[in-house]
């Protein structure tokens, strides 16, 4: 398994023939609006995806979404949308975001309602995972997605968390599954006002130490939201003692993982 962190949430995760591409947010640097409006009103992404995005998309046979509705840009953009649009890429999501996916001319393939039980998934199987994307007033008001648990053949097994915070019933999937491999949310994004609505340092350390398994930190240092900075992480992983276990690629980096 490999998995090439390209860009905030947006991965390509290669398992044997599929290279499955994850809540795409292609657009150049600067072309989505801001996400904070007190003080410096910063357009989004505040990167360009890196050199390697143009390679690793023309190998993509699937796409994978945690979430795109209610403005969630960062997972799915316009951008986005055309590329998997033109060369009709099967995006595979839940029931709920069919329609809307659909109704962008996308080649919508769904997973079944069926939270937390295992379903078909290219040669393996899938579980969907609830998430939690914020607390509060902030956290009723959002699209909160899912998490996929992904078992291959011969393969790591693989939790994507979605964007969610450090909720129970995160942990304690996390903690029944034990999975080899976990991506998760960690720049902490938060609003004007409010909590925050995925995971920041704090809880993805915990989240860390609570498991046996590697840990792949991402949603960092792309959008003006995530106040989070790899070194921030990086240190407070040294700290807790699991630099070995807390992964923090480059945008652009391939990770190449085992059981």
């Amino acid at each position: 398994m490999k998995i090439t962190q390209l860009r905030n949430a947006t991965i390509v995760l290669e398992i044997g023939a599929h290279r499955i591409l994850v809540d795409p947010m292609l657009a150049p640097k600067d072309a989505l609006p801001p996400l904070k409006f007190l003080g410096q009103r910063q357009r989004n992404p505040v990167v360009e995806l890196p050199v390697v995005a143009d390679t690793m998309l023309e190998s993509v046979t699937h796409c994978l979404i945690t979430h795109c509705q209610k403005g969630h840009f960062d997972h799915l953009d316009h951008a986005g949308k055309e590329w998997l649009r033109t060369r009709q890429i099967p995006v595979i999501c839940t029931p709920h975001d069919a329609d809307y996916l659909r109704q962008r001319d996308l080649n919508v393939c769904p997973l079944p309602v069926r939270l937390q039980e295992p379903q078909a998934f290219l040669g393996g199987q899938v579980r969907t995972v609830p998430c939690s994307h914020g607390r509060g007033m902030i956290g009723l008001l959002m699209e909160h997605g899912v998490g996929y648990f992904i078992e291959m053949p011969g393969e790591p097994s693989l939790y994507l968390s979605g964007d969610t915070i450090l909720t129970p019933a995160v942990r304690d999937f996390a903690a029944r599954h034990q999975p080899n491999i976990c991506v998760v949310p960690a720049g902490g994004a938060r609003f004007d006002v409010g909590y925050e609505i995925i995971m920041g340092t704090s809880e993805v350390i915990e989240f860390t130490l609570a498991l046996k398994g590697t840990v792949i930190a991402n949603h960092l240092e792309a959008l003006s939201h995530c106040p989070v900075r790899r070194s921030e992480l990086s240190a407070a992983a040294a700290h807790a003692g699991v630099t070995d276990r807390l992964r923090i690629p480059e945008d652009g980096e391939t990770l190449e993982l085992t059981v």
